[in-house]
């Protein structure tokens, strides 16, 4: 018990070292915790509560920014930066929830289609080809339609919607898993599937579900925002898709407006890189042997000599 402990944190403390060494990854996880923080803090940041009714002039709508309102004001002369800032939070939770309903589903058949093998595999894998055919967007759009739109609604489809391709990933990870020898002998002395599932294919596969959950953070968000946009949001909330689908349904375009159409989209861009950029360098953190491979080698510059 003791050996296993100690190897797990030397393992822990080397996987840590790598990932403080890959700036792609110290990048990312920066840009997430700030987009984090910001939305735990909304009150305490925001110099104004976008969910408060205002009395406006004309004046104040579409107008420009200032020291009072350093992002400008809506068409409803409410203040961008304020709404910006809360706007962070329905993003992120659509982000995170939604991801964990795909990673769960997609983790599951993934590892049960890839164990089991034979008509099981064969019966959810046709399952998840026919779900990876049809696109998530148009459906999740229907979806969100036929039901009311509201925020358990809309983390609900994106869930259901945005689980294929981590099935695939995870089941090929489990044939690969399922055929070490350690499993072999697991099974050999006697243990069942699902000790052997639990204790030798899952803690194998977990790295890559991890990854794969931030990647898919990123994707729940753009999907959030797209539907957002399209006016499929719940009314009662405040995100950045929403902004620009107030931006452009109300004539921001035509009034000059950019601070109303610029300020949701960095956000929205600005969440979803430090996803992907977390993600990606979480895979080459937790999976080393990308950085020797073939194509991620520097192709040495021909030199005089070597022509």
């Amino acid at each position: 018990m003791a050996l296993d402990l100690a190897a797990g944190a030397t393992l822990s403390s080397a996987s840590w070292r790598r990932f403080t060494r890959n700036r792609m990854a110290l990048i990312g996880l920066i840009m997430l915790v700030t987009t984090v923080l910001v939305a735990i803090f909304a009150p305490l940041i925001a110099p104004y509560n976008p969910y408060e009714p205002v009395r406006v002039t004309i004046d104040d709508i579409y107008a420009r920014p200032s020291i009072s309102h350093l992002l400008g004001t809506d068409d409803a002369g409410k203040d961008v930066f304020s709404s910006f800032i809360y706007g962070s939070r329905v993003s992120l939770i659509v982000g995170f929830f939604a991801s964990f309903i795909s990673i769960a589903i997609g983790g599951l058949i993934g590892i049960v289609a890839g164990f089991y093998g034979g008509r099981v595999e064969n019966t959810l894998m046709r399952f998840t080809d026919i779900m990876l055919v049809i696109p998530d967007l148009p459906l999740a759009v229907v979806l969100v339609a036929l039901t009311k739109p509201s925020l358990f609604n809309i983390i609900f489809v994106i869930g259901i919607l945005g689980w294929t391709g981590t099935a695939r990933l995870v089941r090929a990870q489990t044939l690969a898993v399922k055929q070490r020898k350690f499993v072999l002998r697991a099974r050999a002395i006697g243990a069942g599937n699902w000790h052997i599932i639990r204790h030798h294919i899952f803690p194998l596969v977990l790295p890559l579900i991890v990854v794969n959950t931030v990647l898919v953070i990123s994707l729940a968000i753009l999907n959030e925002s797209a539907l957002s946009f399209l006016g499929l949001s719940d009314p009662t909330t405040l995100s950045w898709g929403q902004m620009l689908n107030f931006a452009f349904t109300r004539g921001a375009m035509s009034s000059g407006a950019w601070w109303a159409l610029v300020t949701p989209g960095f956000g929205i861009v600005w969440l979803v890189l430090a996803c992907t950029l977390l993600g990606q360098g979480m895979e080459r953190v937790l999976n080393p042997r990308l950085e020797l491979h073939h194509l991620s080698a520097v192709t040495p510059t021909p030199t005089a000599e070597t022509l």
